[in-house]
């Protein structure tokens, strides 16, 4: 299962949460090759006073952690990086230094449900 967990100084709707969180599953679905239902994202508000980044520009921040299987390409991470930093820019004008990806790598069997543990990754 993947752990997409946004830390944002952004004040979004629930219409704009809904908007953001499919956004973030659908793209990443497309850019790992996996499937939408095991992956969960979490967005956190926070005011800008409880968040910083040493070369910030003025506006909202907004950083992902993402706690993913290990085992995928750089360059898969780095297309759904880009993908959701480039949405953040677009939708909520968050400026580009603002926007921040970290990518924690797990063994499939570190990610577990109730119903399952996971496995290694592998391509098709």
């Amino acid at each position: 299962m993947p752990l997409l967990q946004f830390d944002t100084t952004l004040s979004l709707s629930p219409g704009q949460r809904d908007e953001f969180t499919a956004f973030v599953t659908d793209r990443y679905v497309v850019e790992m090759e996996t499937t939408a239902g095991h992956v969960a994202v979490v967005v956190r508000e926070h005011d800008r006073s409880a968040v910083s980044l040493g070369r910030a520009v003025p506006g909202p921040l907004l950083f992902l952690d993402a706690e993913i299987r290990e085992g995928r390409p750089f360059e898969y991470k780095r297309a759904f990086a880009l993908a959701v930093m480039e949405h953040a820019v677009e939708a909520f004008d968050v400026p580009e230094p603002n926007c921040k990806v970290v990518f924690t790598e797990h063994a499939g069997e570190e990610m577990m449900g109730i119903d399952r543990v996971g496995g290694d990754w592998d391509a098709g």
